[in-house]
Order: C-alpha cells, then sequence, then structure tokens
C-alpha cells in the first residue's frame, strides 16, 4: 500500500465505489483465467473512463453465483473525473446484472478489504412445496418444514468468537480459523426463510456451511442444542453440506461503525 505522502507526490486520489450486482453470470468477484468475473468486466467498463488500467481492491472475495446487495471497491487514479461523473459512466457502460450506487473520494490509506470492519450475509430460503419462479437463482427452493424458531435458537450457538474450522471448505489457505459472529438469526416471511448473520470475517464458504447444518437441525439429523459441538469439533466433517450459491447475497459492508448493531 502506497504511504500517503507518495499518493500525494503523484498526484493521485483514492476512491470508492459503492455497487450491487447480480452475481447469476458471474465467477465470482476475483479476475479468474477463462471465466468471466465481476472485477474484470469493470475494469473494462473503467478503462475508456480513467484512461488505463487500474488496480481495483474489492471488499470480499465473492464466490460464483453470490450475489452482493452492497460491495464495495476502492482505486486509485490520477483522473480529476468527478466521481458523479463516473458513477454515471460507469452505469451506461456496465451490463443491466450491475450498477454502480455511488462514488465518493477516501482518505489515500483507505483500502476497500483491509478497512472493513465487518459483514452482513443474507441468505434466502424459499420454504414451500411450489417453487417460486420469481426467486429461481436467488433462494434455495426447501420443499420440507422448517421451523424458524427453532433454527433461530439453534443459530445462537455462531455467536460470539470461536473456531470455525468445521465450516471452512477445503482448499482453504487461511492459517487462523477463529472470527466473530455478532449476531445469527432466523425470521420467516410468509414462505420465505431468511439467514441473516453478522461477522467480523468470514472462511471459505463458511456461510453456506452453516446454513447447510442448521438444514441437518430442521431435518432432525442433528439436535437444535449440538451446533456448540460442532463447532467444537474443528472438523469440515461435522458439519452439513455447503448450501448453494444462489441464496447467498452480501448484504451490508461495514466501515468503522459497529457490526454488531442490528439497528444499522
Amino acid at each position: 500500500m502506497q504511504s500517503d505522502s507518495a499518493v500525494a507526490l503523484s498526484g493521485e486520489r483514492n476512491l470508492l465505489l459503492r455497487l450491487s450486482y447480480d452475481g447469476t453470470r458471474y465467477h465470482g468477484w476475483q479476475v479468474q483465467q477463462n471465466a468471466q468475473s465481476v472485477q474484470s468486466v469493470l475494469q473494462e467498463a473503467l478503462f475508456p473512463v480513467l484512461g488505463g488500467p487500474h488496480d481495483l481492491k474489492g471488499c470480499s472475495r465473492t464466490d460464483t453465483g453470490v450475489h452482493a446487495r452492497e460491495y464495495f471497491i476502492s482505486v486509485r487514479t490520477a483522473s480529476p473525473i468527478d466521481p458523479n461523473r463516473l458513477t454515471a459512466a460507469l452505469n451506461n457502460r456496465l451490463p443491466r446484472d450491475i450498477a454502480v450506487l455511488e462514488c465518493r473520494e477516501v482518505s489515500p490509506d483507505f483500502h476497500a478489504r483491509y478497512s472493513c470492519t465487518g459483514k452482513e450475509y443474507v441468505y434466502q430460503i424459499w420454504n414451500d412445496p411450489v417453487k417460486n419462479p420469481f426467486l429461481y437463482g436467488y433462494s434455495l427452493h426447501y420443499p420440507h418444514t422448517l421451523d424458524a424458531a427453532l433454527l433461530n435458537h439453534a443459530a445462537q450457538a455462531f455467536c460470539g468468537t470461536h473456531d470455525f474450522s468445521s465450516f471452512c471448505s477445503a482448499g482453504s489457505k487461511k492459517q487462523d480459523n477463529t472470527r466473530t459472529v455478532f449476531r445469527f438469526s432466523v425470521a420467516r416471511s410468509g414462505s420465505l426463510v431468511t439467514m441473516t448473520t453478522a461477522a467480523d470475517g468470514y472462511l471459505y464458504n463458511m456461510v453456506r456451511i452453516m446454513v447447510g447444518t442448521l438444514l441437518r437441525v430442521a431435518q432432525g439429523k442433528l439436535s437444535p442444542d449440538g451446533l456448540s459441538a460442532v463447532i467444537g469439533a474443528r472438523n469440515r466433517s461435522a458439519a452439513g453440506q455447503t448450501a448453494p450459491a444462489c441464496g447467498l447475497f452480501l448484504n451490508r459492508v461495514f466501515y468503522g461503525g459497529d457490526p454488531d448493531d442490528s439497528r444499522q
């Protein structure tokens, strides 16, 4: 990361962009070989506007098919373009499943990922015997009975600071699997069951494995009070299956605020 003085001497500005995107067509945020990502599409849109290639710093690595209601990137540029004009220019060039909601200038040392204090994810389940064509690709269709109150009770075991190795897919390169979950709730509105969690960080597929483990509780394969033992096992085999990506949304990203405050 450049120092404040180096940025000042180079004449660069640090811009923060807030995005929203439908992840259905994309292999996540990160640029990948032989696969389309949100980052690669955004880079292509930025090139003619800012006059050259730029290194975009994303707030998170979302998986293939995961959506984002709120996603932030920071980018350094020497362009004098007004942030509002940049927002309009990018939206004219981006496909309809990616939108720039706003752009503003931030301090030189701000980093979309490392300045983040927490994230909130939402997982949607359409809990009805009949599928909902309007939620296809944006929820898991689960036709069997779900007791949202029971699952909400069970999910409180996730809250607090724990080693979440049981909820991390193989292939993760993280050395420290300890994370703090500030809250986890399960609520029903009609046939839509929503699982919402806020934490200071997440492991690879962590939220989707949490959801899959709660579905084991719903199926009677795990006691509602058994999640503490699953966490304590620190073994991926102790937890449930990884829920499909389509139901997962990065909902909010916190910078400097309190991710533990549900009123935000």
